[in-house]
């Protein structure tokens, strides 16, 4: 099965308390009367206690145009994408010419030739790389994109594959937008992007790790995905796309979507493998925000402390789109899984997207000596 080995999260430069963005923001969205004080209570009630930005603070006040905005993502997208790609390898013990299949995904701006295309040369992979560019996925593309890089690797169980995501969520602000949706999306979203080494079964077994690294095996097998698009909720989350770019849409029934649809697939998911949500040792959850945890763990009857990993990522960088649960995987694998664990996120459709990962090291312990699973 193929197994995620390594995963670099990169964010910007420009980093920013939450009082501080609410501020600057405030004279430039909240111009109706009540507005301004609506806004501060939804940034302050948003679990954001910092944001890093693709810009420097100062700059959100310049008014923009669509191509300016995305201008800047074509810029600053493929910088952070190269740290991403190349910090990730780099912890993997591989190369940019190890790579054979690179996934890349955003919702925060448009470019043809795409950034992974721009990579090829820029990043030194192979000209004979397999790309797969992805729009439009959104927050689920950090899980969906992992559940498609596994399902490239069990074909091709001897290739290293790549996800690389993308957000730059800050440069979509909008002024001229009063809606609620926009004054909480404004206190919500962060900038970041993060990458993903996964390695096919083949190569898995083959891969020896950096020096210095142990020697056990590292990361996390995937054992298996599943996706859903929910029913009559593509109004629910995702851009309206127009003269001024990607304008918010952000419905107060998402928890409750999620919360009715979710627990189905998790347990359908967990029952699989013979598991109930009790043996699950970690969760990983998009942070959407409190309501999108808060409606997570009450459907899935979550303890408290399952989800704070998830709580402690949106305090700490905002809800990063697709990105999101890539950086709580980073944390994952930095403080070293124990037991199974469950990663999932929601995004428009609406829709969602589990996977079940094992350590490594725990597939290695199980397995016969002598076995193939020693070996791995």
């Amino acid at each position: 099965m193929p197994r995620i080995t390594a995963v670099e999260p990169v964010l910007p430069p420009h980093t920013y308390p939450q009082e501080r963005i609410t501020d600057a923001l405030a004279p430039l969205l909240a111009r109706e009367e009540g507005a301004e004080r609506l806004m501060r209570r939804l940034h302050a009630a948003s679990g954001v206690e910092q944001r890093s930005l693709a810009l420097p603070l100062e700059r959100y006040a310049e008014p923009r145009s669509f191509d300016t905005s995305n201008g800047l993502f074509a810029e600053l997208a493929l910088d952070l994408a190269e740290r991403a790609l190349k910090g990730a390898l780099a912890r993997a013990g591989l190369h940019p010419t190890d790579v054979d299949f690179l996934l890349f995904t955003t919702v925060t701006g448009v470019t043809a030739p795409s950034v992974d295309a721009l990579l090829v040369q820029r990043a030194g992979l192979r000209p004979d790389v397999t790309r797969l560019p992805s729009f439009g996925l959104g927050c689920v593309a950090g899980a969906a994109g992992l559940a498609r890089v596994h399902d490239h690797l069990v074909g091709h169980p001897d290739q290293v594959g790549v996800l690389l995501s993308v957000e730059l969520c800050s440069l979509t602000l909008q002024h001229d937008d009063p809606s609620t949706a926009n004054l909480v999306a404004s206190g919500l979203f962060g900038d970041g992007a993060a990458a993903v080494v996964v390695l096919g079964d083949e190569r898995a077994r083959a891969h020896r790790p950096p020096p210095g690294a142990p020697e056990d095996p590292v990361g996390l097998d995937v054992l298996t995905t599943r996706s859903r698009v929910h029913p009559d909720s593509a109004d629910a989350l995702g851009w309206h796309v127009g003269s001024t770019g990607f304008r918010i849409v952000l419905s107060a029934d998402l928890p409750r979507l999620v919360a009715g649809a979710l627990p189905a697939d998790v347990h359908a998911l967990l029952g699989g493998h013979g598991l109930a949500v009790g043996d699950v040792a970690h969760w990983l959850v998009h942070a959407g925000g409190p309501k999108v945890l808060d409606g997570v763990a009450g459907c899935l009857g979550l303890a408290g402390e399952d989800l704070e990993r998830s709580r402690r990522a949106l305090a700490e960088t905002g809800n990063l789109s697709s990105s999101s649960v890539l950086h709580q995987l980073a944390d994952l694998l930095e403080t070293g899984p124990r037991g199974d664990t469950v990663l999932l996120a929601v995004g428009p459709g609406v829709s969602t997207e589990v996977l079940l990962l094992r350590p490594a090291a725990q597939r290695a312990a199980l397995a016969p000596r002598g076995s193939v699973g020693e070996a791995a």
